[in-house]
């Protein structure tokens, strides 16, 4: 499970880091028989508008049933559940002489976690040719919005009493 946390600005660390420690993480990967980090889905997130945004995951071969979207304290997460079943079935029915020499497309379970804002809202999610897109709007009520507090000139005035 991967734990991201949406920001503003693009991390440093990202760029400069992601392919070394994605060369580390496969070769850990190899010699220990576990899934790669880096085989979590590749996701961009756009600011659409003032408070709007969009989460688009890139999950290819995914149907909707499969894919679940949840937002639970703060958290948002996006998973993918196959069964082993369905997997071998789907699509995917070759001839009983037939055998796989290599299978190199992703068919594994996936979660993807997004630490989210407070008074984000997901307000709708659309599965389209292999991109799920998760529409989300920030509202912070009028309370809690910064406010400008006006200056009075000449400091304070006393009243006299007469």
């Amino acid at each position: 499970m991967s734990v991201k946390q949406f920001s503003v600005f693009p991390s440093l660390a990202d760029s400069v880091f992601s392919d070394r420690f994605n060369r580390i993480d496969k070769l850990f990967s190899q010699l220990t028989g576990d899934n790669p980090v880096t085989s979590a889905p590749a996701y961009d997130l756009q600011r659409v508008g003032d408070n709007r945004y969009t989460l688009t995951v890139s999950v290819p071969g995914w149907k909707e049933d499969e894919l679940e979207i949840e937002l639970r304290g703060g958290q948002l997460s996006v998973a993918g559940h196959r069964e082993t079943a369905a997997q071998e079935t789907s699509g995917e029915e070759r001839e009983e002489n037939s055998s796989w020499i290599h299978r190199g497309i992703s068919r594994h379970n996936f979660q993807l976690s997004f630490s989210i804002p407070e008074h984000m809202k997901v307000t709708g999610a659309t599965l389209s040719e292999g991109l799920l897109n998760i529409d989300m709007i920030q509202e912070i009520p009028e309370s809690e919005k910064p406010r400008r507090i006006p200056i009075a000139i000449g400091g304070p005035r006393t009243l006299e009493h007469q």
